[in-house]
């Protein structure tokens, strides 16, 4: 009697469980397509961005999931008053912002706006040839830059007493998908890919070697 009994409440629990089983099937897939719907932003971005100076790979990197994201760039004047900028928003308010301009600047006072006054920012710094890059150490700092020595089409290369220089600049608002020096050595390559960029909208005179990438901060 009790083989007789169990082969009939088997069949009749087993429709109840593949039903279980289909609901929680379907709810899984339901919370992954949710999930994909409001994180999509930063996958939907183009490859590069920004006249080819930003790669999708390297925002998300820095940036945070978000529903969406938008990104653009503008380039302004010629010669020794170029200016080229490019951003990345996010729905969550999150932003990545750069820009590289031509500026009469020599090393030194490059170096000392970013010390800011009595030389409380403390700096972490790398070089190849000519080209320097630095970017703040303090944990609150979100910004790296770059300088490149350049002579503008508009002054003659034999008689140039100010100097000139293209200087990258990239920075973060709102908190960040990486922190401490992983952010600052890409918030750097970022700016790095501006001056490149910029050195030749500018046609800054002369040829100028630059490597395929910078030293690396944690050589030092």
């Amino acid at each position: 009697m009790e083989t007789s009994l169990t082969s009939r409440t088997q069949p009749a629990i087993w429709p109840s469980v593949k039903a279980a089983l289909l609901i929680l099937l379907v709810i899984g897939l339901f919370c992954g397509a949710g999930w994909t719907f409001l994180n999509k932003g930063l996958y939907l971005l183009p490859n590069k961005m920004c006249d080819g100076t930003l790669e999708r790979d390297t925002v998300k990197q820095v940036l945070p999931k978000a529903r969406s994201a938008d990104s653009g760039f503008n380039s302004q004047g010629t010669g020794d008053n170029l200016t080229f900028s490019c951003h990345v928003t996010t729905s969550n308010d999150s932003i990545l912002s750069g820009k590289a301009q031509v500026e009469p600047v020599s090393r030194d006072q490059w170096l000392e706006y970013y010390r800011g006054s009595g030389k409380k920012n403390q700096l972490i710094r790398v070089s190849v040839g000519n080209i320097e890059a630095l970017a703040r150490i303090e944990s609150s700092a979100n910004t790296s830059s770059v300088y490149v020595p350049c002579t503008p089409p508009s002054i003659p290369s034999y008689n140039s007493s100010q100097p000139y220089a293209v200087v990258g600049e990239t920075w973060i608002s709102k908190p960040a998908n990486t922190k401490s020096m992983p952010l600052r050595q890409t918030l750097t390559d970022f700016a790095y890919q501006l001056a490149q960029h910029t050195y030749k909208l500018a046609e800054c005179q002369g040829t100028h070697d630059f490597p395929q990438e910078l030293p690396r901060y944690g050589d030092r």
